[in-house]
């Protein structure tokens, strides 16, 4: 793509690596055909290819328009395009420059500011994200009624909140799992902000799971939220202070000894995580550290798979659809490996039509844009209902959330199912389904009698 830049412009260092990324797109189109919004509006400016001209424009001219404001906002930064573009344009870092530059121009309403401000305020601290649900829970019932006044982003919060009262008090315990035998490796586990909150069993289930491998897990002192949410509404200095302060809790966990990795239960933080050196690229005191962190931080199948699956204790016809999260299939490029391991498990994986195609939950997407996001939920529950699974499983929190709405199938984690297939219990709402798994010892004896 050409560009104009002026020689003065490009000595401003965001628009010289706009400019780098910019030239990269050859406007083939490729990527048109697998973007979420572009497939549902079929408006050009709703297309990665279309939001790059936008971008161009707006970082040439320097202004900051409406148009350019709300096509950029209905972008899920799902990088489905990535995976598509042949040119390897890095849309994802573009299109984080762009939010950036329109979040510090003003530009929005005051509403559009407040909203995004609490967003950025309470999702990210575990003790403001339970006071919310519980105040949310509470009023579930005014769901209606804010719809009918015109607060569509206080609806969709609200509908988005748990049926059941949330869980009201911090979960404070051991900060080192150790395994009965030598342990064979040592990592850290991410438990994240919304996850931990929302639903603490994965957690839990991945705790388990990595000492039934002979893993040593600890929990970093002082971890806290990765700060993919701040950088998605693009508060960029809120990011990089949240991505400094888990660099330094991981760097003293390394200083107590060596990490084989650290490990990750939900996909979106992963694909923030292993970017932090490129977050922090320019930041003297942070830069190195952010690298080795970013070098070091896997996705828990990632790691499970390259250890191996111990051997499952049940044999199940069970039939399960994985979703692959967007962050997990086109963030960080890891799609065999939860597949693989759901089938050695002995699950039956049936794969979902237009799997790369997103959920509609995306961070914050799900707020702030419900229409968009609530016809892509719907889509994708209809292409999931297709193959007729018993359950689906996935990577990512936010996915969970998303399309447990509205599903009238279990939605659980892929980590609860390895734990489950391994000798951990039984994932909530899943009991029904239990007369499906059958403990193979008792097969095996079954089969001797006969």
């Amino acid at each position: 793509m050409y560009t104009e830049f002026s020689a003065e412009q490009l000595q401003d260092p965001t628009i010289a690596r706009a400019d780098a990324m910019l030239r990269r797109c050859v406007h083939c189109g490729l990527c048109t055909a697998t973007c979420p919004t572009y497939v549902l509006l079929g408006d050009e400016r709703d297309s990665p290819r279309g939001r790059i001209y936008l971008m161009k424009e707006m970082f040439e001219g320097g202004k900051v328009t409406a148009p350019v404001t709300h096509h950029i906002d209905r972008c899920l930064s799902c990088l489905s395009c990535m995976t598509t573009c042949p040119s390897g344009v890095d849309y994802m870092h573009l299109v984080d420059l762009a939010r950036t530059r329109i979040e510090e121009s003003g530009h929005r309403s005051l509403s559009e500011r407040t909203t995004r401000w609490l967003l950025a305020r309470v999702l990210p601290n575990p003790g403001r994200f339970r006071f919310a649900l519980l105040m949310g829970w509470l009023a579930r019932p005014f769901g209606g009624l804010l719809s009918k006044l015109g607060f569509q982003s206080g609806a969709a919060a609200l509908a988005l909140t748990p049926a059941r009262l949330p869980h009201l008090k911090l979960r404070k315990g051991k900060t080192v799992f150790r395994t009965e035998r030598p342990p064979i490796k040592r990592v850290a586990l991410m438990l994240g902000c919304v996850q931990e909150v929302l639903q603490p069993s994965i957690n839990r289930a991945a705790i388990r799971l990595l000492r039934r491998h002979g893993v040593e897990v600890i929990l970093a002192k002082d971890e806290a939220c990765c700060g993919a949410l701040q950088h998605h509404l693009g508060r960029e200095d809120e990011t990089q202070r949240a991505a400094r302060r888990n660099v330094d809790a991981w760097s003293s966990a390394l200083r107590e000894g060596p990490l084989d990795a650290i490990l990750i239960t939900a996909s979106g933080c992963g694909t923030m995580v292993k970017d932090y050196g490129h977050l922090l690229a320019r930041d003297r005191g942070y830069a190195g550290r952010a690298t080795e962190i970013s070098q070091l931080a896997r996705d828990i199948t990632e790691f499970i798979y390259e250890i191996g699956l111990v051997p499952p204790l049940a044999w199940t016809s069970l039939r399960v659809a994985y979703h692959a999260a967007c962050s997990m299939q086109h963030g960080q490029q890891v799609d065999a490996e939860p597949r693989a391991l759901l089938s050695q498990a002995g699950f039956t994986v049936v794969d979902v039509p237009e799997g790369h195609i997103c959920c509609g939950s995306a961070g914050t997407y799900n707020i702030l844009q419900p229409e968009l996001s609530g016809q892509l939920r719907e889509r994708k529950l209809g292409n999931i209902a297709s193959v007729k699974p018993d359950i689906v499983a996935t990577g990512n929190i936010g996915c969970i959330t998303q399309l447990q709405r509205g599903s009238p199938l279990p939605v659980v984690h892929t980590v609860e199912l390895l734990d489950w297939a391994t000798g951990g219990p039984c994932p909530k709402g899943l009991e029904s389904l239990k007369s499906k798994v059958h403990p193979i010892q008792a097969l095996m004896e079954l089969a001797a009698a006969r």
